[in-house]
Parts: structure tokens; C-alpha cells; sequence
């Protein structure tokens, strides 16, 4: 390996003193922001980090290039996967382009900098933190925000349920429901409410409220609204109905989950708590007898 230090260290170099003089270019330079990053560093500055909000910046003039090397296929894909997230700390496709810019190059440096010191695992590791880091943040968001919608969309089918049933129209029942809760759920049935403020219609805004989240209940939902409305079903016993048919589902899925967790915890015990109970007990019952090593060896 010591072969290639003197070339690798030439290489960093050379791409050291590059970046410095493409970076004096583009600060003296003056770009044109692409509208939806523009819009996310004026108006979501207060809806991210100090962090977050340097990234942006450091990778805003690469954004296009990051958009244009992933294809329409693969934007379409990963705004609807942004969409999923909630727009977490206010990611917008362009954001994350830019701070996928920024972490492939500190990624691209540090890979070469290890691999300059002999480290292939260091290398390895940079270079995957520069390929799949900005995906991390996007998979926990989604996740997350599944979690905390399926956890409270019974609760808010009971409610909107009472307010539907004491005469208010399903419109209106949804507007004053929503208007009381907060989370990721009251944004998506506000974000769905202005859509048919907008004239969309009801079936196609709930449609869009299907496509926004990854769960499966939240997709349950929409079925069964639009079973009931095409059926001519009362609206109060279809919410019932899908609050307890999501009640039994969570609990079939905690029983699911419990039944995977018995044979990780069996095997979590057999191969470290038995052996190092067993370990304490001989421990503890040799230095109890007084005994010393060299009756054992015979010496």
C-alpha cells in the first residue's frame, strides 16, 4: 500500500487546490437559485438547523447537476418519498439535492484522505456515507411519521364520528376536527381541506392524501370513505367501522410483533446472559474457596 501513498497524496492535493479555485469562482459568481431552493432557504430557514441551512447553501449551486444526473424517473420517486417524509425540517427536492452534493464530496475527500493512510474500511465507510446519508434522514422521517399517523387516526375517526353524528356536514366536520389536533395527521387533512378549497374534488384530494403516506391504514381509510360514498353507506357508521377495523389491526400487529421479539430475546439470553451468568457464578466461586492456581496446574 505504501506504493500508492505518494500518488494518492499528489491526487488530494491536486483535487484540494481545485476545489479552492472552483469555490473562489462561485462565490464571486452570481447564480440564479432554482425557485423551490430558494423558496426553502427564505422561508424554511426557521424550520431547520444551522447546520441543515450551511448545507443548503454549501450545495445549492450543485442541485440542478444532482437533479439532472438522477433522471425525471428518479425525481418523481424521490419527491413522492419527500412527500412521505412530511417535509421534514422543511426538505424540499431541491434541499435535498443540494445537501446530497455536499455530502458526496465530503464523503469523495475523506474516502481518498483514508485510502492515503492504508484505511479500506475508512474509505468504504465514506464513500457509503456520501452515497446513502441523505437517504437516512428521509427512510427515519417516513418511518416516524407512519408511526405517529396510524397511532392517531382512530382516535380522530371517533371524534370526527360525534361531530358528523351532532349534524355538521362531513366538509365542515373534517375542518373543525382537524383544527384541534397537531401532528403530521391535522397536516394532511389540512393540506387535503385547501385542495377542495381549490376546487379538487373529494375523491381525488383524498386520492392525493393516499399517495402522500406510506401506511397501510391511512389507505384503508380512503377505500372505505370511498366504498361508503359510492355505496350510499352512512357516513357515521363508516368511520365507526373503520376506527374498529384499525383498532384490531394494531392490535393483531403489536401480537405479530411481540411473537417476532420471543425467539430475538431467547437468543439474546442463550448467547450472552447464560454464558456470562455461568462465567460470574465460577468467578465467584473460586475466589470464595480460596483457591489458588497453582493447585490446578500442579506446580
Amino acid at each position: 500500500m505504501s506504493d500508492y501513498t505518494a500518488p494518492l497524496l499528489a491526487l488530494a492535493a491536486a483535487l484540494a487546490v481545485f476545489g479552492i479555485l472552483a469555490g473562489i469562482r462561485l462565490y464571486r459568481t452570481e447564480v440564479k437559485l432554482p425557485s423551490d431552493l430558494q423558496l426553502a432557504l427564505e422561508v424554511g430557514a426557521t424550520r431547520t438547523t444551522r447546520t441543515g441551512s450551511a448545507l443548503d447553501r454549501l450545495g445549492m449551486r450543485f442541485a440542478p447537476l444532482v437533479l439532472r444526473l438522477m433522471g425525471p424517473a428518479r425525481v418523481d420517486r424521490k419527491r413522492r418519498r419527500i412527500d412521505m417524509a412530511g417535509n421534514p425540517g422543511g426538505l424540499t427536492l431541491d434541499r435535498y439535492a443540494a445537501r446530497r452534493a455536499v455530502y458526496a464530496l465530503l464523503g469523495g475527500f475523506g474516502a481518498l484522505a483514508m485510502l492515503s493512510r492504508g484505511s479500506l474500511v475508512g474509505a468504504a465507510v465514506l464513500i457509503a456515507f456520501g452515497l446513502w446519508w441523505a437517504e437516512v434522514g428521509i427512510w427515519a422521517a417516513v418511518r416516524k411519521r407512519r408511526e405517529v399517523i396510524e397511532r392517531t387516526l382512530p382516535d380522530f375517526l371517533d371524534v370526527l364520528a360525534v361531530v358528523v353524528s351532532a349534524g355538521l356536514g362531513f366538509r365542515q366536520a373534517l375542518d373543525r376536527v382537524a383544527e384541534k389536533y397537531e401532528g403530521p395527521w391535522a397536516d394532511e387533512l389540512r393540506i387535503t381541506l385547501r385542495q377542495m378549497d381549490m376546487g379538487v374534488s373529494r375523491r381525488q384530494a383524498f386520492e392525493e392524501l393516499r399517495r402522500r403516506n406510506d401506511s397501510e391504514q391511512v389507505a384503508q381509510f380512503v377505500t372505505a370513505l370511498q366504498q361508503g360514498e359510492d355505496l350510499g353507506a352512512p357516513i357515521v357508521e363508516t368511520l365507526i367501522q373503520i376506527a374498529t377495523d384499525q383498532r384490531r389491526t394494531d392490535a393483531q400487529n403489536a401480537r405479530r410483533r411481540a411473537a417476532r421479539a420471543i425467539p430475538k430475546a431467547t437468543l439474546l439470553i442463550t448467547s450472552f446472559m447464560v454464558p456470562a451468568t455461568i462465567i460470574l457464578l465460577i468467578t465467584a466461586v473460586y475466589l470464595g474457596s480460596g483457591s489458588e492456581f497453582d493447585v490446578l496446574t500442579g506446580e
